[in-house]
């Protein structure tokens, strides 16, 4: 696992040597900036976007329970916090500002390596929720896991030859199977409409009605109906209906936002 990223925030210099000196007797650690005060703290969070941070509670002007605050209303993800006071009695507040864990000044070296092992089992949870989020949006935006096909394998009177989409005007469904139509024929195929449609070029083919698929290559004209619906005209002469529900569709087909 690569370095967890650590930004250190306290005012009093004594404070910060310490906790740079445990930090950095930790491989899987990495200092990436220290501040002074609360005010710079926030910047550095919304800079640097730091996985754990050392927080000192008590300092001039912007305590540390305030820069939490101030980023979460900032709408920045915050990072996993230790606060560090020379108090007890901020214990409880600590925890109720959903701190991962407090330190005590002085610090006691066997407490620090506690409160990092909860960081680093806290960090490797989060690394990979969020690296499976990222892929499962990839593929969802992809095209990694479909196979987009430019002809089907067609079993026609004891026979399987493959038919070429590009001859495909049409295509409607019946109930298991569709039908595909091409200009003065058309043949029955294996496969729902909607399992046949994620392998189809989004670019030539679109729906336009629960049952049908039009290849927008062959339309010839398209007419508004009185429902609101439009009347798609083939090349063939076939008169189709693209219906309110796949609106967008035809938008998208002529280039516009409305119509």
């Amino acid at each position: 696992m690569k370095p967890i990223r650590c930004l250190i925030v306290d005012d009093e210099a004594l404070a910060r040597e310490a906790i740079r000196a445990y930090v950095r007797s930790d491989p899987g650690l990495e200092i990436v900036a220290e501040a002074v005060d609360g005010a710079s703290a926030i910047r550095e969070i919304e800079r640097l976007r730091p996985e754990l941070l050392f927080l000192d509670v008590q300092m001039p002007e912007v305590d540390g329970f305030e820069v939490l605050q101030r980023v979460s209303e900032s709408n920045l993800p915050l990072p996993l916090t230790i606060f560090v006071t020379a108090y007890d009695s901020h214990a409880l507040r600590a925890f109720e500002a959903h701190a991962l864990d407090y330190l005590l000044k002085p610090i006691r070296e066997e407490r620090f390596r506690d409160a990092i092992s909860l960081a680093k089992s806290r960090v490797a949870a989060e690394r990979g929720s969020q690296a499976a989020s990222q892929l499962a949006d990839f593929l969802a935006s992809s095209d990694f896991l479909v196979r987009r096909t430019s002809r089907l394998p067609i079993k026609e009177k004891g026979r399987i030859f493959f038919l070429q989409l590009d001859q495909v005007e049409w295509i409607e469904s019946e109930g298991n199977y569709v039908r595909l139509h091409l200009s003065g024929e058309s043949y029955l195929h294996r496969e729902t409409m909607l399992a046949l449609e994620v392998k189809l070029d989004p670019a030539q083919f679109m729906r336009i009605h629960r049952s049908t698929i039009v290849n927008i290559l062959c339309i010839k004209d398209l007419r508004p109906w009185f429902t609101g619906e439009y009347i798609v005209r083939m090349q063939s002469g076939k008169e189709l209906t693209l219906t309110r529900t796949y609106r967008d569709n035809l938008l998208r087909l002529i280039g516009k936002t409305e119509i």
